[in-house]
């Protein structure tokens, strides 16, 4: 289970809900239901991180409560 913030909206224009993790650039997945995008997401999150670890990249700690909203 990951720590980072997770914001989780509905998107008319995709037509779906989307899951983004603001503290890690980019990390977004989306599903039919807000479960689904927030299991999607959980996936992303671990393949964000095991790419960052291989490219040599720093990995954000995560805040918790969003700081930049």
């Amino acid at each position: 289970m990951n720590k980072y913030e997770v914001i989780i909206y509905w998107s008319k224009e995709d037509d779906a809900f989307i899951a983004d993790a603001p503290e890690l650039p980019g990390c977004a997945a989306d599903g039919a239901t807000y479960q689904e995008a927030l299991a999607n997401l959980e996936v992303v999150i671990q393949e964000w991180i095991e790419t960052a670890k291989e490219l040599g990249r720093p990995i954000p700690e995560p805040k918790g409560r969003l700081v930049f909203a």
